[in-house]
């Protein structure tokens, strides 16, 4: 049993997620569902998996930390893998991605999404719940550029998802904990590398969020996701994630430079067995910007069932246009021809990648760690108990 036959036989049944845990058989999200498949797995083989993945030169940050977060190829397959320290021993949360480069048609999503991305600054919120596909969306209104302007583009990822290959933009993708130490340094840095375009894959705290509401007011295109189920919610969590003594005035930053909020979640349609969003979208009227100026979010819901004319979609009529839809991707990814390509994109490829640098030393290191080895042999059952990882390793030694 290796990691790499696990994620090979997870891609061949359709999954989204694979996870590991240890005395557990593996579990797979099939449609939305998990289900398991297999045998147990050994918590030797666990820690086996996480020290081959992260390295020996990272292994004392991650005792430290009890987590890692990175994205690998494996198996042919596009992978972000979240490795952490549970009450067992060492888990796995890996969420399998498609290795190609995602488009608006590829994802089933409304054409009109597209007209979101000829907007030269301003912000574009992707919201939805975790694995509702924000990260999916975000890639394919980038790729959606990438496909059409010559512009330059920036993205702060954690981790790298989706590899964009340049096609007329110039893109540059940062990863937060190898290439920038967080999202507000690498928002930090992207304003003084002329962008016309900034990814933040995830607004997590309120000093990103802000970054990001001045990105987008300094004539910067943004885009980023934020965990909400509803256009108002995403909106309301981003003012109500600062002071409420300053909120009032991060209302009017917001509804300054609000150009569209896509909320989406997936939904299983059995008569066509595939998984596809259903989204609700917002577009920033001006009576939709007085809302926001206001801090009257409850108003927003009528705004989108009252603004059809201009691009908004609710989730009701956004289901019934899935309803009347005909054609489905299923996911034959075909490539664009290499005759459309710019001259810049064979030089971007064919240029050799550059050394990266080392990460930071973490400031603790535990006493030995690095002189783990994990343990051969039969299976090894770990029962939950105070102590941290040191007691788990030392069972595994």
């Amino acid at each position: 049993m290796d990691l790499e036959s696990l994620i090979a036989s997870a891609q061949q049944q359709g999954a989204s997620d694979l996870h590991l845990e240890a005395g557990f058989p593996p579990a797979l999200r099939i449609r939305g569902s998990l289900r398991t498949a297999g045998e147990p797995i050994p918590g030797a083989t666990l820690l086996a998996f996480a020290r081959a993945l992260i390295g020996d030169a990272n292994w004392p940050g991650f005792l430290q930390r009890r987590s890692a977060d990175f994205s690998r190829s494996i198996s042919g397959a596009r992978c972000r893998i979240h490795v952490l320290q549970s009450a067992r021993g060492i888990g796995f949360a890996i969420r399998l991605l498609s290795a190609a480069q995602v488009t608006v048609e590829q994802l089933n999503l409304h054409p009109d999404l597209k007209k979101l991305t000829t907007h030269q600054h301003g912000l574009i919120l992707i919201s939805g719940p975790t694995g509702s596909g924000k990260s999916s969306t975000l890639a394919a209104l980038i790729q959606e550029i990438n496909l059409r302007d010559t512009r330059h583009i920036v993205t702060i990822e954690s981790p790298v998802e989706y590899h964009f290959r340049p096609r007329k933009a110039y893109i540059r993708q940062r990863e937060v904990g190898r290439d920038t130490p967080s999202f507000e340094q690498g928002l930090l840095d992207a304003l003084r590398q002329d962008p016309d375009v900034v990814m933040v894959g995830e607004m997590r705290d309120p000093e990103t969020m802000r970054l990001t509401l001045s990105a987008s007011e300094t004539g910067h295109l943004v885009l980023a996701t934020v965990h909400s189920s509803t256009c108002a919610e995403a909106l309301q969590r981003v003012a109500g994630a600062f002071p409420a003594e300053i909120q009032n005035a991060v209302c009017a930053q917001l509804a300054d430079c609000l150009v569209a909020v896509v909320s989406q979640r997936l939904h299983f349609r059995s008569d066509i067995h595939l998984r596809v969003p259903e989204c609700e979208v917002l577009i920033a009227t001006h009576a939709v910007r007085n809302f926001i100026r206001n801090r009257e979010f409850f108003k927003i819901i009528s705004a989108i069932e009252t603004g059809a004319d201009h691009g908004m979609w609710s989730f009701q009529r956004y289901r019934q246009w899935l309803d009347q839809r005909k054609q489905w991707h299923r996911g034959e990814v075909s490539e664009a021809p290499e005759a459309d390509m710019p001259d810049v994109a064979p030089v971007l490829e064919s240029a050799s990648a550059p050394a990266s640098l080392p990460p930071p030393s973490p400031k603790v290191v535990e006493p030995g760690a690095t002189r783990i080895e994990p343990a051969r042999g039969g299976r090894i059952e770990i029962e939950p108990e105070e102590g941290g990882l040191e007691r788990i390793l030392k069972k595994l030694e």
